[in-house]
């Protein structure tokens, strides 16, 4: 499950000052989207609610999944929760209340285990909590709406007959085999534990319109809090796509069973709660890698990444160029703006970095306002133009201060194994003389360090005139 994490909204137009609602500092169109997010959610639980029969067995049975959610978080809460965009396996748990019950349960199935997570694991800032539980609440509410209609349940969709009794609903398509099936079943969970190929299928297809919709919502907001962003960083990787993978066959397997009986839930809890440790120490074990505040990584990473590449490059003879970045000047910044002000300078230019690298480049934060990249098969000529291009556009670049926009320039040195160095502490050593230089000469510039120049073959007879 995708949600919005500790940093995954940033203010863009401007920084919160104190006494400011955290929310206030977004900007108009993330204000605008996220309101109008959690607005729909509270309108569509509404409605689902007046025209919902709410039954003891299916509350029952909300309890229970929702039971399982937290004692999921509990188990999991002394580990923490890494910063960023977590992903949990709690879809796990509202995907069988979205199959096994009415919609409107599975709008307000996220609320619970989200006030929890907020009260027990990580207090965040609370309009993230509330947009994170309307997010999931919808896409989990569509799916359920898709997987009733498509059978032909309306007792599924309203937990009763529902309104007009015998009457078609013009909006149910129930899959032919599927409406007999769940007749004979008497619900969609008789068929879902019945394991029937096509109502199998059927919740395959929902929970994927869940993932999306759930991924997409979010990478939205996302995008609106940092329109320079790359959409990648918050939609889908080879990694999310095998972790969403397992919790969609999760979601399904936990629904077929619970269908089956409810009480299978406490034979499922632990292996899925195993899982969901698994999950979080992976993502803490690559939070301990990486810089808090720019997202990169941080200078001992940096080191083991840089070691392997330079260990690489000797064996097979290959070049490598190694890129010292200062941002000019940012002390002033702090001083002027302030440190949040800071902060936000620190951050985008991080982005600017990343953004003008490829993907195999190993770029780091040094420390400060250091900043330092490694450019695996790089020989003299394309470091320097590497270098160039991104001392352009970090310049291009502008902060939003409440008074005025903030812009930097930074200034880097250059450093080329065998030519300037054959190991990584004299490759920094190097690169760390040229930004001196660069420095010294005016800043907001790139150089070389100064190539040393042999002594001239001393003559025997050059001091005394003759030998000694």
């Amino acid at each position: 499950m995708t949600a919005t994490g500790q940093t995954s909204v940033k203010p863009r137009d401007a920084i919160c000052s104190p006494g400011r609602w955290p929310l206030l500092a977004q900007s108009r169109a993330l204000v605008a989207y996220l309101c109008a997010i959690v607005t729909l959610d509270l309108v569509v639980i509404g409605v689902l609610a007046k025209s919902t029969e709410f039954r003891l067995a299916d509350l029952a049975t909300f309890a229970a999944l929702t039971g399982c959610g937290a004692v999921c978080i509990e188990a999991t809460r002394r580990l923490g929760m890494p910063a960023g965009v977590p992903r949990d396996l709690l879809s796990a748990w509202w995907l069988p209340v979205a199959f096994l019950l009415p919609p409107v349960y599975a709008l307000l199935a996220p609320v619970p285990l989200q006030i929890l997570l907020q009260l027990r694991v990580r207090a965040t800032v609370l309009y993230r909590r509330v947009f994170t539980s309307a997010a999931i609440g919808l896409a989990a509410g569509t799916a359920s709406v898709l997987f009733h209609s498509w059978t032909g349940d309306r007792v599924g969709l309203f937990g009763s007959v529902g309104p007009s009794d015998g009457a078609a609903m013009p909006w149910s398509l129930g899959l032919p085999g599927l409406v007999e099936a769940v007749a004979d079943a008497g619900s969609v969970a008789g068929v879902l534990s019945a394991g029937t190929g096509q109502a199998i299928a059927l919740a395959v297809l929902c929970a994927i319109v869940f993932t999306v919709l759930n991924t997409a919502l979010i990478a939205v907001a996302a995008h609106a809090a940092d329109p320079e962003g790359r959409w990648g960083e918050v939609l889908w990787d080879r990694e999310r796509l095998l972790l969403d993978a397992v919790e969609l066959c999760l979601g399904v397997i936990v629904a077929v069973l619970c269908g089956l009986n409810p009480a299978l839930l406490l034979l499922l809890l632990p292996p899925v709660v195993l899982l969901q440790r698994s999950l979080l120490h992976a993502q803490l074990q690559a939070a301990a890698r990486t810089d808090p505040k720019t997202g990169l990584l941080n200078a001992a990473a940096w080191q083991r990444e840089a070691d392997t590449e330079i260990g690489r490059a000797q064996r097979v003879g290959d070049s490598l160029a190694l890129i010292l970045v200062d941002i000019d000047h940012f002390k002033k910044v702090n001083d002027t703006y302030g440190h949040l002000v800071g902060d936000q300078v620190l951050i985008q230019v991080a982005a600017t970095l990343r953004s003008q690298l490829r993907e195999y480049d190993v770029v780091g934060r040094f420390g400060g306002e250091e900043f330092v990249v490694l450019l695996p098969g790089a020989d003299m000529h394309e470091a320097r133009r590497v270098a160039e291009r991104l001392r352009t556009r970090v310049g291009r670049m502008a902060v939003a201060a409440e008074q005025a926009m903030v812009t930097v320039t930074v200034s880097a040195g250059v450093a080329v194994m065998n030519l300037h160095g054959a190991d990584l502490i004299e490759l920094l050593a190097a690169a760390d003389l040229a930004l001196y230089r660069a420095k010294e000469l005016g800043r907001d510039r790139i150089c070389l360090p100064a190539t040393p120049i042999a002594p001239p073959p001393r003559r025997s007879d050059d001091a005394t005139g003759g030998t000694t």
